[in-house]
């Protein structure tokens, strides 16, 4: 395989070329732009589909974003990545979280493990737990049964995991899957920690601690305050904790904790839902039948993205168009606006999946890039961001890519008629309204009332939001994420950039300060 940055390649001289081609409102006025919505699809796993009719693409550009797929080996580099080869090259490490889910090609073996069998021993030790936790054969200390799950995390050991509890535990409620609640302490901030502690029952509580290294400072001082909270309740700490950790780490075989489940270097936390990052508290929260159903989504996705076809590769697709608006029609910034609330946080997640994969300015050769790279990703769920950001989405002076996800029905299927409409009907008529009021605008001889329209966006829609539906759209995004790395020809499984500030953080803490950085300290009385 070769690996070229993205201005060496041909198909993007070709694609530079078609720049302003198509004029957005007017493609998706009239007849045409019904037939746009209808042609412009591509299926994704179950009933979900992939709309890219407001896009400011046309057949000659997606021809040549496929000429772009080819050039830049895309599918061949994502065989690359499922086959065990070294995709980080800056920690010289394989990238396997699409082994957590299944297998698409070959065993990968590792001084003697086959990854995916050790995943899914993974998971079964999760399970096992899980089902002894529910049915009351591992209780606490007086006997009694465990009623809260708490995970106690920070970046990716806390945003994914987080974002897919709160996506499916409407769901889980209505459909007679919902085990134990869960909660989420992240934040070094000691208000996090004492506001989840003070809202839960801690005698009836179990904690997960997960720390890949065993090592993060703001994981270890939560830790801390739960210890502190459990042993004032005159709880033994080890008979209310487990933990999430790699093999090698100071947690592993630790008597502080009932178990530890394992994850790997071969993870990133970003992309760690699907490890046993997600699984403990997915499982614990839902029961392993309904992590498992959430893999499969996953895995079904996966396997749409090995197709070289772009117009029967959604992740591919979305991934091309994604460069096409950003290194060719100069915008920075995209916004995701989930039509469901149980998406509320699937933004934030998406933050670090996306800003920290490819928020890198040299290659992964570490040769700086003359284009930019990734765009900057903010959202919220609609409506409520209708009434918040979208004046400036509408009517600003940056045109920012939009990325829709909605859904036929709601996860309850409790509802109101309120002027001859249900609530569900309003929500999907208030994204319908907004993807064509983005894209046409409106001509008005008040400036303040003129819309320009041209304002792109694309749509993923399905008929409710399942756990498979939830683990099809994570895997869609993470591909997507990962397919524009692999043009812009970034290394997105390493993240140098989160590393200075700890660095300086502990010289602050140590007393290790000159200049600026203690004066700054001193301001905060450190």
């Amino acid at each position: 395989m070769n690996y070229k940055n993205l201005d060496e390649l041909n198909a993007f001289t070709e694609l530079k070329s078609l720049k302003d081609s198509v004029i957005l409102k007017n493609e998706m006025a009239g007849e045409n732009g019904a037939k746009r919505v209808k042609e412009f699809t591509v299926p994704m796993s179950g009933t979900l589909s992939y709309n890219y009719a407001a896009k400011a693409v046309d057949e000659k550009i997606v021809d040549t974003l496929q000429k772009l797929a080819d050039e830049a080996e895309l599918t061949d580099k994502f065989a690359a990545l499922y086959n065990g080869e070294i995709m980080n090259p800056g920690e010289n490490r394989r990238v396997l979280h699409q082994l957590t889910r299944g297998q698409l090609g070959n065993d990968v073996v590792i001084d003697g493990v086959n990854k995916r069998e050790f995943y899914l021993s993974e998971q079964k030790k999760i399970a096992d737990f899980a089902n002894k936790v529910h049915a009351g054969e591992i209780v606490n200390e007086k006997g009694e049964k465990f009623t809260t799950a708490v995970q106690i995390g920070i970046g990716g050991s806390d945003l994914g995991p987080r974002a897919m509890y709160l996506s499916l535990e409407n769901w889980a409620k209505k459909n007679g899957f919902f085990k134990m609640e869960a909660r989420f302490i992240s934040n070094v901030d000691p208000d996090d920690a004492t506001g989840v502690l003070n809202g839960i029952d801690v005698e009836h509580s179990i904690f997960i601690l997960v720390s890949k290294s065993g090592t993060t400072l703001e994981t270890l001082t939560n830790e801390s305050f739960v210890k502190d909270a459990l042993k004032k309740a005159g709880l033994n700490p080890s008979k209310h904790m487990i933990a999430v950790t790699s093999e090698t780490s100071p947690l592993a075989k630790s008597s502080d904790y009932l178990t530890a489940f394992f994850m790997d270097d071969f993870i990133g936390g970003r992309y760690s839902s699907t490890s046993s990052v997600g699984g403990a508290i997915l499982s614990l929260a839902f029961g392993p039948e309904i992590f498992a159903r959430f893999l499969n989504g996953a895995a079904e996705e996966d396997k749409l993205s090995k197709n070289k076809d772009v117009r029967k590769n959604p992740a591919m697709l979305d991934a091309l168009i994604g460069v096409y608006e950003r290194n060719v029609l100069g915008m920075g910034t995209t916004a995701v606006l989930p039509y469901s609330q149980a998406l509320s946080r699937f933004p934030a997640h998406l933050q670090q999946l996306d800003m920290e994969s490819n928020g890198k300015s040299v290659n992964r050769f570490g040769a700086p890039v003359s284009y930019v790279t990734g765009p900057v990703i903010f959202g919220e769920p609609g409506t409520n961001g209708q009434h918040s950001f979208y004046q400036l989405l509408h009517q600003g002076t940056d045109i920012i890519p939009l990325q829709f996800i909605g859904f036929k029905k709601n996860q309850t299927e409790n509802d109101v008629i309120i002027e001859n409409s249900t609530s569900q009907a309003k929500l999907c008529a208030n994204v319908t309204a907004q993807i064509m009021a983005f894209a046409c605008g409106k001509d008005d001889e008040n400036p303040n009332k003129y819309f320009e329209g041209n304002r792109p966006s694309s749509l993923i829609v399905g008929e409710c939001l399942t756990p498979e539906a939830l683990g099809a759209i994570l895997a869609h995004f993470e591909n997507k994420v990962m397919f524009q790395g692999f043009i812009w020809n970034l290394n997105s499984f390493d993240q140098e950039g989160v590393q200075l500030g700890k660095v300086l953080a502990k010289k602050v803490l140590a007393g290790n300060t000159d200049g600026a950085l203690k004066a700054y300290a001193e301001l905060f009385g450190i």
